[in-house]
């Protein structure tokens, strides 16, 4: 988790876990529109989350 990760969870909670797929898009913008807390707290733990399959082992 680098640090302009972590600022762009504080300032833009939603452009922070652009690269982690549509879905973490999707909940962390929603979060966001119903409150700027719970949208910052879910783009961190989605961050900061190391069992996410950020590669794919198909063997």
């Amino acid at each position: 988790m680098s640090l302009i990760r972590v600022l762009l969870a504080f300032f833009f909670p939603p452009l922070a876990v652009i690269d982690k797929g549509c879905g973490s898009i999707v909940i962390v913008f929603l979060l966001t529109l119903a409150g700027w807390v719970p949208g910052v707290i879910a783009a961190l733990v989605i961050l900061n989350n190391t069992n996410r399959y950020d590669h794919h082992d198909y063997s």
